[in-house]
């Protein structure tokens, strides 16, 4: 005999059944992950640090040239803005002369020019004396057109004058705002490199100190001997000179000497005691000289790194440069293959 069995009991269908599977499995979510113990993520290791670090200080130079360029820029604007507003000073000093002649010349007519002509000549005691005063006044009307006309010209001017100036104080500002992007993304990013260093230990402090240097290559010890390598010319040699003074200074973001540097204030700074004048950031220094192949560089000329050219060095001879590293690393002498090679110039 068959045995009975108590049939099944569907108590959801349809919808409602595909609603109730829906609540279930979202259910089932939340309670794994209410229970679930939470993944640490995997900790940095002292290698990771270092990689991240050296992007950092290099992003923070890369920000450092644009802020050196709006720096130039911004202060290219504000001495234009100064001389437009001295120009419309200037000008319009001499308009207000120009009015007041007018104002002289008229008053000057409205006095003697109260009777007619035939009037004054009746009842001049000297026709000769009023027929020489008659002609002044002509020639004195004469002065007074082109001085009005003179006033309508200095008008325009100045009115071009003080719209020029209002057009540079726009672009003053604009490169003003530039300027303080660029300081907070150098800040940002040194800060950020800062907070990752504190992360290590002394000894992994230490060994990313030794590995920078490496990377970074040669020393900072003012006492090295020069090179054997013979500048070009005079202004080349005055410039080696310089940057083997300026061996030990201080790397410092926007800085041109004397005491502490960035790597286009150092070339800019060894150059400009030469007596040239270098622009200010790495980008337009490249293209300041004649460019030069690798395998012909001489002392003096300029050497820079990495495809944004946002590097400069000072070769010196022998496959070596002087410059200025990067923040706690001090301008000294270093191969020029430690970077990626982008290009070199000579200045003079």
């Amino acid at each position: 005999m068959a045995a009975h069995r108590k049939p099944k009991q569907r108590l959801f269908s349809g919808s409602a059944a595909r609603t109730a599977a829906t609540l279930a499995l979202a259910g089932a979510a939340t309670a794994t992950t209410a229970t679930a113990p939470a993944h640490a993520e995997p900790l940095t290791t002292a290698a990771q640090v270092n990689a991240k670090v050296d992007r950092l200080y290099h992003d923070a130079e890369v920000a450092t040239e644009k802020y050196n360029g709006a720096k130039e820029q911004a202060t290219a604007s504000a001495k234009s803005v100064d001389a437009l507003r001295d120009e419309a000073a200037r000008r319009t000093a001499r308009l207000n002369t120009s009015r007041q002649e007018l104002g002289s010349l008229a008053a000057a007519q409205y006095r003697t020019g109260g009777l007619s002509p035939a009037v004054q000549l009746a009842l001049s005691s000297d026709p000769d004396q009023y027929l020489q005063r008659a002609a002044f006044l002509d020639r004195a009307g004469d002065r007074q057109a082109g001085v009005l006309n003179g006033i309508r010209r200095q008008i325009t001017e100045v009115a071009h004058v003080r719209a020029r100036a209002e057009e540079e104080l726009g672009t003053l500002a604009a490169r003003q705002a530039d300027l303080k992007k660029h300081k907070a993304a150098i800040r940002t990013k040194l800060a950020d490199a800062q907070r990752l260093l504190d992360t290590l230990t002394g000894a992994q402090r230490a060994d990313y100190e030794r590995s920078a240097d490496a990377r970074h290559g040669g020393t900072a010890d003012r006492g090295i001997p020069r090179g054997s390598a013979t500048a070009p010319n005079a202004r080349a040699a005055q410039a080696v000179g310089f940057a083997y003074g300026a061996i030990g200074k201080p790397y410092v973001w926007g800085a041109t000497g004397p005491s502490s540097f960035d790597c286009s204030g150092l070339t800019q700074a060894a150059w400009r005691s030469a007596g040239v004048s270098l622009p200010r950031t790495t980008y337009t220094q490249i293209n300041a000289g004649q460019r030069v192949s690798r395998s012909e560089l001489a002392p003096g000329d300029l050497v820079f790194f990495y495809s944004g050219i946002s590097h400069v060095g000072l070769y010196i001879g022998g496959g070596r440069m002087i410059h200025a590293p990067r923040p706690g690393a001090p301008v000294r002498v270093a191969p020029i293959d430690q970077m990626p090679f982008a290009g070199a110039t000579r200045v003079a």
